[in-house]
């Protein structure tokens, strides 16, 4: 081994961030009001859709029937239920005729029917249930997502409740999307209220210093409420899922918590080992605060990719996600140097393990759990292939279920069961014939005879999903037809019919829209698109993970075995959400299948965030064999350093995901719970098991490249790294079988830690 010396010194980002410490202290404190101002209020004017093709044919019908026919699609239904009476008699009659006129003279309210006016016997039996004691009253009420909202909040609070011989509850896809939003904003709320506090005990826990585990908690507190100032001006220039807020809070809080931790970290080491405050942020930067760069990068493209797809509910994922990501590592590398420059030694005051250690030094609980993930690194080392195939196995076996995955849409059962628009809307499953605003609309475009007209709706009427058609409604050139399917309204029979109106011939342009259009349109755009996304992250990826390793291998195994960790998140979504088990404790309706766009927006969050650990680990393997050049003692002691650590951030960030998960609506709680299950997972399985023993399994050629890009890693490349360093051994041009040195485990021992003390 041969020595490169190179005198410490700052470089220009060192300089840059430590110049005035306590000016970017007070910048970002200002900043930070000004992003309250911006941010306040923003959940208001977030969607709570999202989920149609904007450029698909059913979102085409959909705008031209409520421009042409105002009253083709009711988003309100009025439940009347009369009691042990009949809707016939006539004090039922009478009231219920009052309430449609009442509804008919609000503003913003059009198309108002009811079973009491509806005419066509076809029509009138589809709105009253099979007991004959309750019935529907029918509207639609205009305008955005946020002008049906403040419609609804004028209009309920009349409606609702009890009118003389009848009761009535208000459902319909407008209420269900008003009170999906009302209740996320509610859950968010107390998502944080259970996430801060647990956080901060466990940071404590981690830092033993009350002062250090508060610098990461402001960090992420900052990347939040900066991100909702970022939400709040997008919301005036696209549409923004309200959903997004809660990836906002678990990745703020997750991600600069990660960032914190592992600067943080390192800060304390180069302290402790003697460094003074400015030397020892100047390492922290040019090898943790590198690190966090790359993360941050591999975080942000993961989620970028929901970037092409076109349901703004992916977008606005994508949106709140990098933005979140890209400020939590801004503050992890401008804000913090400067609070640690501020603080100096005092960042390990407070030391409230002191009450719980009798003695031990603080050095010693921490050094002893190093050593016993140095230990387990060995042992699976030793073992590579047992573990390497177990593991595998384990993994795939879990991920079993997600082969009998069935794709739906998000409807009232994504509430809780005892949420007023779900339980209308339940009631009309149980209780009604066919399926009430669950039905198709075929849009007919073009002059037409009444005739033609009726051929055409015999030749629907003969499809063999169909249960009835109702129409046409004709105005002008237009009409539409109604289309009842047999069974649910987003079952495999509404899906096929799509495709059947959709190829059956007619003398006029038709375009067919309705629930189970959505959904078929839905599921083309994006697998249309996967694919592009997919090769998008792929690609991104191993080209980042190549400029922080110079290697060809580790990008491969990085994206392959991150791929891998998924595996049970995808297994346990379709076991616990689409198969119904655990729903009595975890509190939810399972609707028999999952929605469409949550595998993407799971894969992409949760890849992400593998690659988030990934990039920690092997940037310190990585620094370890540029110093030694011996790639096992280099794979055991970056598990040493950073097992405890990235095991630490991991659960931290699953508690976030766990309390998001705590949300009563079920796409937010398979989000949070199966987020946090492939991050556990990732982080004490595929880190601490499959890593090792696959990068044994590869030898030294693990860090091999062709010439060609070795000069390009040189030239361009980043990876952590001391100021002196040894050149490590070289690596052939090709792949080679481990030699000697590369067998000898890294020792626990006093002279290791001796040789290691600032790594």
């Amino acid at each position: 081994m041969t020595e490169v010396n190179s005198p410490p010194r700052p470089g220009g980002w060192t300089r840059f961030v430590t110049a005035r410490p306590g000016l970017s202290l007070l910048a970002a404190l200002v900043l930070t009001v000004l992003a309250v101002l911006a941010g306040s209020g923003v959940a208001e004017r977030l969607g709570s859709g999202g989920w149609e093709d904007p450029a698909a044919q059913s979102t085409y019908a959909t705008k031209a029937l409520e421009r042409e026919f105002p009253g083709s699609q009711p988003n309100l239904l009025l439940l009347v239920d009369a009691g042990e009476a009949s809707v016939d008699e006539p004090a039922v009659v009478a009231e219920a005729n009052r309430l449609t006129a009442s509804l008919a003279a609000e503003k913003g309210v059009v198309g108002v029917g009811s079973y009491w006016r509806a005419g066509a016997p076809e029509a009138a039996s589809a709105l009253r249930a099979q007991d004959g004691h309750e019935a529907l009253i029918a509207a639609r009420i205009t305008g955005d997502e946020k002008a049906m909202g403040e419609t609804l909040d004028r209009i309920a609070p009349v409606l609702r409740g009890t009118h003389g011989p009848v009761e009535v509850r208000i459902g319909g896809g407008v209420a269900v999307r008003h009170e999906m939003q009302t209740v996320i904003q509610e859950d968010l709320t107390r998502a944080e209220v259970i996430a801060l506090p647990i956080t901060l005990v466990l940071l404590v826990m981690v830092f033993g210093s009350a002062v250090a585990a508060l610098l990461p908690l402001g960090i992420g507190i900052v990347a939040i409420l900066g991100t909702n100032a970022v939400l709040s001006g997008l919301t005036r220039f696209t549409d923004v899922s309200v959903f997004a807020m809660n990836l906002t809070t678990a990745l703020g809080l997750g991600l600069a918590i990660d960032y914190a931790l592992f600067i943080v970290r390192r800060f304390r080491e180069e302290l402790a080992a003697g460094a003074d405050p400015s030397t020892a942020i100047g390492t922290t930067l040019r090898t943790a605060g590198r690190t966090v760069l790359f993360s941050a990068l591999t975080v942000a493209v993961s989620l970028a990719a929901m970037l092409l797809f076109p349901q703004y509910f992916l977008r606005s994922f994508a949106y709140a996600g990098m933005a979140v990501v890209l400020l939590a590592a801004a503050a992890a590398l401008i804000l913090l140097p400067a609070a640690l420059i501020l603080l100096g030694d005092r960042v390990n005051s407070w030391d409230l393990r002191r009450l719980f250690r009798r003695g031990r030094p603080a050095a010693a609980s921490v050094e002893e759990g190093g050593r016993v993930w140095g230990r387990t690194a060995n042992l699976v080392m030793r073992r590579a292939p047992f573990f390497a195939l177990a593991t595998t196995a384990v993994l795939v076996l879990l991920g079993l279920p997600f082969l009998g995955v069935k794709f739906g849409t998000a409807d009232d059962r994504q509430l809780p069961s005892s949420a007023e628009s779900h339980v209308v809307q339940q009631h009309l499953r149980d209780g009604f014939p066919g399926s009430p605003g669950g039905g198709l609309e075929v849009l007919a475009e073009g002059r037409a005879t009444p005739a033609q007209y009726a051929a055409y709706k015999e030749r629907v009427a003969a499809l063999p999903e169909v249960a009835r058609v109702d129409g046409p409604a004709v105005h002008g050139d237009s009409a539409y037809f109604t289309v009842q399917p047999e069974g649910e309204a987003v079952g495999d029979a509404a899906q096929d019919l799509v495709g059947d109106l959709r190829a059956t011939a007619a003398p006029f342009e038709t375009s067919v829209t309705g629930t189970a259009a959505v959904l078929v349109d839905s599921q083309h755009a994006i697998g249309d698109r996967l694919p592009w996304a997919a090769a998008f992250i792929a690609v991104v990826t191993l080209l980042l993970v190549f400029l922080l390793t110079g290697s060809v291998l580790i990008p491969l195994q990085a994206v392959l075995l991150n791929a891998l960790s998924l595996t049970a998140m995808f297994g346990a979504v379709v076991w616990v959400f689409q198969d119904g088990h655990l729903s009595g404790l975890l509190g939810f309706t399972s609707p028999g299948s999952i929605e469409t766009t949550l595998p993407v927006l799971m894969f992409c969050v949760a890849f992400g965030l593998s690659m988030d650990y990934g990039v920690f680990l092997l940037s310190r393997i990585k620094e370890e064999y540029d110093r030694t050049g011996d790639h096992e003692g280099a794979v055991a002691l970056g598990v040493r350093r950073t097992g405890g650590l990235i095991t630490a951030a991991a659960v931290i960030l699953a508690v976030v995901m766990v309390a998001i998960g705590t949300s009563r609506v079920t796409n937010t709680k398979m989000l949070g719970l199966g987020i946090a299950l492939a991050v556990l997972m990732d982080a004490m399985v595929v880190r601490s098991l499959l890593v090792p023993a696959v990068m044994r399994l590869t030898g030294r050629a693990t860090w091999w490249a062709p010439a060609p890009l070795r000069g390009f890693h040189r030239r361009f490349g980043l990876s952590e790294g001391e100021s002196t360093v040894r050149a490590p051994a070289p690596v052939p041009d090709g792949p080679a079988p481990d030699g000697p040195a590369s067998h000898q485990p890294v020792s626990d021992g006093p002279g290791r830690d001796k040789v290691d003390a600032r790594g």
